[in-house]
């Protein structure tokens, strides 16, 4: 009598069946590679907004930036202005030239060779989309000094 064989590779796939097929063969595991990639579109919909939002926040986090730089910009031009006069319009105008909207007014000036001190103060208007309404609107202030040189 000739006995069949019953051992190697053929016994144990019959015995266990999910070891038949590699696994990229399996459909069960095709079917679930899908279902990821569908849930990969789902969490990145899902973030998307938070991180449009974060970079409209940055954005207008950079334009504050570029109006306290302005406004620095504008309190030097403001006290170049009032060493030169004593006139507090001549002032608020260098100012406005530089950074309009901007508001100057002279702190203190003494005689020729003395300090004179001009403040600047201006408002950062947050405009832009979706963030400009849950940022208030921010004051930006500068100040700067210089020698009179003539009254």
């Amino acid at each position: 009598m000739i006995l069949p064989f019953v051992g190697g590779r053929d016994a144990r796939d019959r015995a266990r069946p999910d070891r038949a097929r590699p696994d990229w063969a399996r459909p069960d595991r095709a079917r679930s590679q899908r279902d990821e990639r569908g849930q990969a579109t789902v969490e990145f919909a899902l973030v998307l907004p938070i991180v449009f939002a974060l970079l409209l926040l940055l954005v207008q986090v950079a334009l504050v930036g570029r109006d306290g730089l302005l406004v620095v910009h504008a309190a030097r031009d403001a006290v170049r202005q009032a060493t030169l006069t004593g006139n507090a319009a001549d002032v608020e105008r260098a100012a406005q030239r530089t950074l309009p909207g901007s508001v100057a007014r002279v702190v203190r000036r003494g005689a020729v060779g003395e300090p004179v001190e001009v403040q600047v103060t201006y408002v950062s208007r947050t405009t832009l989309p979706l963030i400009g309404a849950l940022l208030p609107d921010i004051t930006v202030r500068a100040g700067s000094v210089m020698r009179v040189e003539r009254t």
